[in-house]
C-alpha cells in the first residue's frame, strides 16, 4: 500500500446518543451523526463529496440520498470498507485517505450505524446467516459471540494462566471509564465482587465480561492534510493504518491460533507505516466485544508479550493515569456497541486534548484496534 501517512486527517466527528432502544429510526441516527460531524467540521452536508460505507450489521440507510437532499451533484462513492465488522470503521479510513489523496474528493464522511438493541438482534444472528456457518457451527453449539468467545477464553486460561480477576479488571476499568463519560449506556459504578457476582452466560464469562446491545450511530470526516489545516478543528492526522485478513478462517472452529487474532499482522503493518511502536501509543482504544477480546488484542499489538496480558492488565495499568489507558470512553462493555466507530471518534477527543475528566495527559499518538474475527485493522492516529 502507498504510505498514506499524515496525508489525511480526520476533521470532524459527530455521535448520537447511545441508548439501549431509540425511539428514532437508523436512517434518522445516521443523519443526525453526520450533521452533527459536519456542524464539528465546520462544513455544511452540501460539502461532503465523498462516502464510504461500513458494513456488516449496518442495515441498509440511503445515504447518498442524504447527500444529495443538499447537493443534486453526484457525489463520489469511494467504496464500502473492504473488511466487515470492527475491522471496517479502521479499514474505511484506508479508502477515505486515499479518496482525498487522488483528488476523488474533498471531504469523506465515513459512518456508521445500529438498531440491534429496537430490533432485538445481535452479532449472532448475522453469522448464523452464513450457510457454512449455519450448517457446520451452529448445529453443534459454537452459536453466537458469547460461545465463541467463551472457548477461546478458556484455552487462553489454559495456556497462559489468566485468571477470572483479571479478566475482571478488564470490566471495572471500562466502566471506571463510561462513568466519566456523559454518552454512556452504562454508568453505574461496579467492582470486581460485582463483576464475580454477575450471572453466567458461557463460562468462563459473567454478564460483565460481555459488550452491550443498543441503538445509535457515528460518523467521521477525513479531508487532506493541507485543506485539514485551515478547517475549524485541530487535525487529527492518520499516521498509520494496517489491515490484516491473517492466515484465519472466518470460520471460528477452524482457526488454527485460538488465542491470536490478526492484529498480529496488522498491527507491524500499522506501526511501520507510521514510523512507531508500541512504546509510543498513548492509549488503545481496542474493540472490546468480550474482556477476552481486550486482553488477547493489547498481546496482538505488542504492549506485552502474548500470553501476558493478564498480569498486564491488573492493578490499573489500563486505567486513565495507567501506563497505557484503553477504551477510556467506558468501550463496547460499557459505552455503546458501536462496532468500534465511537473507539475512533473518542480518539480524536483524547488527541484534541477535549476528552474531560478521561482526558489522557500529554497524548499524542492513539491506536485503534478493530476486531472481525477471522480480519483486523489498526489504525494510528496523531495530534
Amino acid at each position: 500500500m502507498h504510505s498514506l501517512r499524515d496525508t489525511a486527517a480526520i476533521v470532524g466527528i459527530g455521535e448520537t446518543e447511545y441508548v439501549r432502544k431509540s425511539s428514532k429510526s437508523l436512517e434518522a441516527l445516521v443523519f443526525q451523526a453526520i450533521e452533527r460531524a459536519c456542524d464539528d467540521a465546520g462544513i455544511t452536508p452540501k460539502e461532503i463529496d465523498g462516502v464510504v460505507q461500513c458494513g456488516s450489521g449496518t442495515a441498509y440507510v440511503p445515504i447518498m440520498d442524504f447527500v444529495r437532499n443538499y447537493d443534486p451533484h453526484v457525489v463520489s462513492y469511494a467504496g464500502m470498507a473492504p473488511f466487515g465488522g470492527g475491522a471496517a470503521v479502521n479499514s474505511a479510513a484506508a479508502l477515505a485517505a486515499m479518496a482525498v489523496n487522488a483528488g476523488m474528493a474533498k471531504h469523506v464522511v465515513v459512518w456508521h450505524g445500529l438498531a440491534w438493541g429496537s430490533l432485538n438482534q445481535t452479532p449472532g444472528d448475522v453469522h448464523d446467516a452464513v450457510d457454512n456457518k449455519h450448517d457446520f457451527e451452529t448445529p453443534y453449539g459454537w452459536f453466537g459471540q458469547p460461545s465463541h468467545l467463551a472457548m477461546v477464553a478458556q484455552r487462553h486460561m489454559h495456556e497462559y494462566g489468566t485468571t477470572h480477576d483479571q479478566l475482571g479488571a478488564i470490566a471495572v476499568a471500562a466502566r471506571k471509564h463510561a462513568i466519566m463519560n456523559d454518552n454512556a449506556v452504562m454508568r453505574q459504578p461496579i467492582t470486581l465482587e460485582d463483576y464475580h457476582a454477575s450471572r453466567w452466560i458461557t463460562e468462563p464469562f459473567h454478564l460483565l465480561d460481555c459488550c452491550l446491545i443498543n441503538d445509535g450511530a457515528g460518523a467521521y470526516i477525513v479531508s487532506s492534510a493541507e485543506r485539514a489545516r485551515s478547517m475549524k478543528q485541530p487535525p487529527v492526522y492518520i499516521m498509520g493504518i494496517g489491515q490484516s485478513p491473517g492466515h484465519r478462517t472466518k470460520y471460528w472452529a477452524q482457526n488454527p491460533a485460538l488465542c491470536e487474532t490478526a492484529a498480529v499482522d496488522s498491527a507491524p503493518r500499522a506501526y511501520a507505516m507510521a514510523g512507531v511502536g508500541p512504546e509510543d501509543i498513548d492509549f488503545f482504544q481496542t474493540y472490546d466485544c468480550f474482556t477476552i477480546t481486550t486482553l488477547m488484542t493489547i498481546e496482538d499489538h505488542g504492549f506485552c508479550k502474548k500470553g501476558e496480558g493478564g498480569p498486564f492488565v491488573e492493578n490499573g495499568r489500563i486505567e486513565v493515569g495507567g501506563q497505557l489507558p484503553v477504551n477510556t470512553h467506558g468501550g463496547m462493555l460499557s459505552q455503546s456497541y458501536m462496532q468500534g466507530m465511537n473507539h475512533v471518534c473518542e480518539s480524536v477527543r483524547q488527541l484534541r486534548g477535549t476528552a474531560g475528566a478521561a482526558q489522557v495527559r500529554d497524548a499524542e499518538i492513539g491506536m485503534v484496534g478493530g476486531y472481525a474475527g477471522s480480519t483486523y485493522a489498526s489504525l494510528i492516529l496523531r495530534r
